[in-house]
């Protein structure tokens, strides 16, 4: 991962450089003191002014007078540039501010928990895609799921299923795919609904990544190469050139590729390119165009474990095989282009325009492992999908800074609109090689494909060649199914200094949704079998009162509201226990509903402590979620389901301490504790009221800290824990075995040790080491609601990296 290098003062730009960056970098001057150089030419520069002294006796009093004047202290601090414009200066692991425009106040001021993880962070880390990097963040889980819902990253905040959560810049991601960080400037997450903000969903929080832009200020050219166990590679390259005065260009690439660590011959590939291109008309004029392209690809994919037993011996398999056949395949791919404006119409009043179009394509068709009673084996299942996503969004954000009764006024107004569609189909699997095994007991031929050996049970020993006894050939099918939704959005927020300690905020949004339409087809023959249609204004609002106890510090109240339409999840078809479209039992077909809303009541403080490199927050939290949608059993394809008749609440307490506790120490800590129950459900699943949330782990916290011993010289680690968690569906309460009451399926707690260490050798040359899982822990993630996709975290690995700054 590419690093903050030193300043690039051999490559200036006639640009005047701002103090922020005068105070940031001082490397330059720091090695020409070093070499004594610094005196020298000091003194060079001094010898006219004393020559002249000597012989001006007004020269001689003003030099008299000035030996007796006393100076402000300038003091040199070598710190790396930061290119992020929101990085705290001197503090790698703090953000000072968010990347969203529409947070007018520094995040030590915003009445909310808005968790950040930087750029600095993440490489120091070692994680790269960003559900690696997001997993280790207290209060968020990963979601599992199959066939129509198990693209990409699926993450639950604070219970809460945020897949179609995902923001870039501001605006909604609903590509659903697998993101990678290489050109990511920091990661926000927004704990508690808001949809004030996000539109539509946000049920739980929103995710929202601030990608890396070019700039006028300096240049640099910065290059990572990285080897690893396992096969891995990684390279990466960041470089920013300014051409002339007013324009500059940016580059980010990536290629990367690893096998999955003791998962043979599982494998993941990253490709990538980011470019970002800036015109500075004047002061108050920028235009800045940018695309995204990433490709991602899982060769033998890896669905992780599967439990065997029964209560209260439930449990993962000992056996490790990897199910998956020649030729199987999970892929990602990627096209975003991007136009930004920024325009300062006047002193008080700022224009932010951005325009997004977009495509992603994601594919998958495998074969995976789950254990059959009856062949007393492990067995493997098709598991395939195509998805097609086609996205344009429309954002204007004009914030106009006033005076209210004397006091400072802060308002920004939103218009927005969205055009998303997504197409759905298959694959089928043709497959040359005969069955090995049969399903039913006692005589008959072989129905099936056995990848442990027959008899042996749970844990048997791995057949030979498990991963070719298929000869399957893949082939998309026709689309099954057609989801198209188009958003008109208008909001106004505002932020107030009431007193000299009391500050309001506040927000509304009207969210109209022009055309909704849901199709299922007939993947073979194109014809519809059924046609949802439905159109909803969605309103909601945010409300905050700060009240300042301390210069850098404050207490607050706030309160928001999120909501969600029927068949808002587009990945999930017509699964209703994931968040696909409800159809009516007893009615056969869809039905119009009111939209699922979350309410948020939070108090927190916040306290920038040690000359602001440092920032304390605590809230308490407690979100109610009514009129949710609902299947009608825990079967694994619920289709049918009853509309508004669920309801949940998760509440807790979130701490968390980032920034600089010495000159020589950096962290980021937090920590949840929460607590999730079904307050609410239909005669179908009353009997889980009083259940836990799924995937829904009640502790979880995590530490990354660094120490620099010397100049040249850090090392650090990250530890993070979750506490056990039961599978099942989202939105409804988790199954419990009912002769032992516990529950139906487990997945353990667990604690993971990452290290690493960043030696400099040079201004132009660093080496950067990790090992991730340095306990070489086996642990897992979550867990789907049959037991039958465990997925498992990546053993031990160690990565080394030279960082060039050429």
């Amino acid at each position: 991962m590419e690093k903050s290098a030193h300043a690039a003062s051999r490559n200036p730009v006639r640009k005047p450089a701002s103090l922020r960056q005068i105070a940031a970098s001082q490397s330059s001057i720091q090695t020409l003191a070093r070499h004594g150089l610094a005196a020298g030419i000091s003194a060079a520069m001094l010898m006219p002014l004393c020559a002249t002294a000597q012989t001006d006796p007004t020269a001689q009093a003003q030099g008299k007078a000035a030996e007796s004047a006393t100076f402000p202290t300038i003091q040199v601090v070598e710190k790396a540039i930061d290119p992020n414009p929101n990085a705290e200066v001197g503090a790698p692991y703090k953000a000072k501010t968010s990347g969203d425009s529409r947070h007018t106040r520094p995040l030590a001021e915003t009445p909310q928990t808005i968790q950040v993880v930087t750029a600095a962070a993440i490489a120091d880390s070692g994680q790269t895609d960003l559900k690696q990097i997001l997993s280790s963040q207290p209060g968020i889980t990963l979601g599992t799921g199959e066939n129509g819902n198990m693209f990409g990253d699926n993450f639950v905040i604070r219970g809460q299923s945020a897949k179609s959560d995902v923001f870039v810049d501001g605006l909604r991601d609903p590509g659903m795919s697998t993101r990678e960080s290489f050109a990511i400037e920091q990661v926000e997450i927004t704990k508690g609904p808001n949809s004030s903000f996000a539109g539509r969903g946000s049920a739980g929080g929103a995710i929202n990544a601030i990608t890396k832009q070019a700039t006028l200020d300096y240049n640099f050219t910065r290059v990572n190469l990285g080897v690893g166990t396992d096969s891995y590679q990684r390279y990466t390259a960041d470089i920013n050139k300014a051409i002339g005065d007013n324009a500059a260009v940016r580059i980010n690439a990536l290629w990367a590729d690893q096998d999955v660590p003791d998962r043979d011959p599982a494998s993941r590939a990253r490709k990538g390119l980011a470019i970002s291109g800036l015109y500075e008309a004047s002061k108050d004029f920028s235009i800045t165009l940018d695309y995204y392209g990433a490709r991602g690809k899982d060769d033998y994919p890896d669905t992780g474990s599967y439990l065997v037993g029964n209560q209260p011996y439930r449990r993962p398999t000992e056996s490790d095989v990897v199910g998956a056949q020649d030729g199987d395949f999970m892929k990602s791919d990627i096209d975003t282009g991007t136009a930004r404006i920024r325009w300062n119409i006047a002193p008080e009043v700022t224009l932010n325009s951005l325009t997004r179009y977009g495509t992603t394509n994601n594919s998958y068709a495998f074969w995976a492992p789950q254990y059959n009673t009856n062949a007393q084996a492990a067995t493997i299942q098709t598991h395939s999908r195509w998805q097609d996503v086609k996205y344009f969004a429309h954002q204007d954000n004009l914030r106009w800074d006033t005076s209210l009764f004397g006091r400072k006024n802060e308002s920004v107004f939103t218009l927005e609109y969205t055009d998303h569609q997504v197409d759905q189909g298959g694959y089928t699997a043709a497959n040359a090689l005969p069955f090995n095994c049969r399903t039913a007991t006692g005589s008959g031929t072989n129905n099936a494909y056995c990848v442990t050996v027959p008899g042996s049970g749970t844990d048997g020993a791995t057949i030979a060649n498990p991963n070719s006894i298929t000869g399957t050939t893949w082939t998309r099918g026709g689309k099954n199914y057609d989801w198209h939704v188009k958003t008109v959005a208008a909001s106004a927020m505002d932020t107030v200094d009431l007193t000299d300690r009391f500050t309001a905020f506040g927000g509304l949004r009207l969210d109209r949704i022009l055309d909704f339409t849901a199709k299922t087809l007939n993947a073979s023959t194109g014809a519809i079998t059924g046609d949802y249609q439905y159109e909803e204004t969605l309103r909601n609002g945010w409300a905050g009162l700060s009240y300042k106890v301390a210069p850098d510090g404050i207490v607050y109240a706030a309160y928001g509201t999120g909501q969600d339409i029927n068949g808002g999840e587009p990945d999930s078809g017509t699964a209703a226990g994931y968040g696909g479209l409800v159809t009516v039992t007893g009615v056969g077909v869809v039905t119009n509903a009111k939209p699922e809303t979350s309410k948020n009541w939070e108090l927190g403080t916040k306290w920038n402590l040690l000359d602001h490199k440092l920032l304390a927050t605590a809230a308490v939290f407690r979100t109610d979620k009514s009129n949710v949608m609902e299947a009608t059993s825990q079967a694994e394809y619920a289709v049918d389901g009853t509309t508004n008749t669920g309801a949940n609440r998760v509440q807790g307490v979130e701490l968390g301490l980032v920034g600089n506790v010495t000159d020589n120490f950096s962290l980021q800590a937090g920590a949840a504790f929460m607590k999730s129950k079904i307050t609410k459900a239909n005669a179908a699943n009353a009997s889980l009221i009083g259940h836990p949330l799924a995937n829904f782990a009640n502790q979880s916290s995590s530490l990354q800290g660094k120490y620099q011993p010397t100049r040249d010289f850090d090392f650090g680690g990250t530890v993070r824990h979750d506490s056990r968690r039961c599978g099942g569906q989202p939105d409804t309460g988790v199954a419990y075995d009912a002769a032992t009451g516990l529950c139906a399926q487990p997945v353990k707690g667990f604690t993971v040790l990452d290290l690493f260490a960043n030696y400099r050798i040079n201004k132009h040359l660093q080496l950067h080491a990790n090992v991730l899982n340095a306990g070489d822990k086996e642990y897992y993630t979550a867990v789907y609601r049959g037991g039958f996709f465990l997925y498992k975290g990546d053993a031990r690995r160690f990565t080394i990296a030279i960082d060039l700054e050429l």
